[in-house]
């Protein structure tokens, strides 16, 4: 259940469905979605330097 809570969350994001009918095309395309999310993400986070 949390797996298709977080499956739909990013489809949300991106384009709202999937346009691959094949199962395995489906989940390269997910995938892929969520990969480039993970660098959105990343990219969007501060890089902190320790100072001492």
């Amino acid at each position: 259940m949390e797996t298709e809570i977080k499956k739909y969350k990013v489809k949300q994001l991106f384009c709202g469905h999937l346009s691959l009918r094949d199962y395995y095309a489906q989940v390269a395309e997910d995938m892929a979605m969520s990969c480039a999310l993970n660098k959105r993400t990343l990219a969007g986070m501060p890089e902190t330097v320790r100072v001492a």
